[in-house]
């Protein structure tokens, strides 16, 4: 039987991350797998995208929604931003205690799926300049090709609430058919923002080419850390989802929510 203060830590919220709406991507895994959990989403809007900004800034940034995150009493952090991880992650597990979860490219998964050799990855430049991504395809991107585009203003296109515009619809076909022209068979999704507009990623590729992202598995590993340090809720009433955002733009207060539907 659990003592009162850890029933107490146990009963404390999940907070989650990103540099704007995009994790509410990896917010809806969490949800499903842990309907129990009270969570605390914050949108970092004021500075997205993260992609263009020095890895300095990130970790600042970082830092500060962290922070801000735990003085709400969050027991566990998810950043649920692939550059942000690959920004900060090091640095944040050595400042704070409790379990922090991040995100990575799902080149593991793609390059298993893959029957043609070729794995697309879309994300953004900041994910694919980083060293942790350079890791990624010296552990798992051998004997395939992995072809690349970074998908400047596209994460701004998904903040703005444009999920199935001509303008996002375009920047798309631009970033996918040079993934397709090189023989790819499975796309990585490699940032939170992309599976927000999977309808139309699919639209634009066809339904025969695999789409991979990591959000289920994020939330795997959420609920095996919290299992494994004991404080995953007694609650069995749903779990409340609290947002918030640095966001002057009122459509994203009203966007955030719909997201998580």
């Amino acid at each position: 039987m659990r003592s009162q203060s850890a029933s107490s830590q146990c009963s404390q919220p999940i907070g989650v991350f990103d540099s704007g709406v995009g994790g509410i991507s990896v917010l809806k895994h969490i949800r499903e797998l842990l309907p129990n959990e009270d969570l605390l989403y914050f949108a970092d809007s004021r500075h997205a995208p993260y992609g263009s900004k020095s890895p300095e800034f990130i970790r600042e940034r970082a830092f500060a929604l962290a922070d801000f995150l735990i003085e709400k009493d969050a027991k566990a952090l998810v950043v649920a931003c692939n550059t942000a991880t690959a920004a900060a992650i090091g640095a944040l597990r050595e400042r704070y205690s409790i379990p922090i979860i991040g995100m990575e490219p799902a080149v593991k998964p793609a390059a298993a799926a893959t029957k043609s050799g070729v794995i697309g990855v879309l994300a953004t430049v900041g994910t694919l300049k980083s060293a942790q991504f350079a890791a990624l395809l010296e552990s798992y991107g051998r004997g395939i090709t992995v072809v690349t585009e970074g998908c400047p203003g596209l994460v701004e296109c998904i903040e703005r609430g444009e999920l199935d515009t001509p303008e996002t619809c375009k920047l798309l076909e631009g970033y996918i058919k040079p993934l397709l022209d090189a023989g790819a068979d499975t796309i990585v999704l490699g940032c939170t923002h992309y599976p927000l507009v999977r309808p139309l990623i699919e639209e634009i590729a066809g339904l025969e080419i695999t789409l991979v992202d990591t959000g289920a598995a994020v939330a795997r590993q959420l609920k095996k850390r919290l299992t494994e340090q004991d404080l995953l809720t007694d609650s069995s009433e749903k779990g409340s989802v609290t947002f918030g955002t640095n966001s002057e733009a009122e459509h994203t207060k009203v966007m955030m929510p719909k997201l998580l539907e």
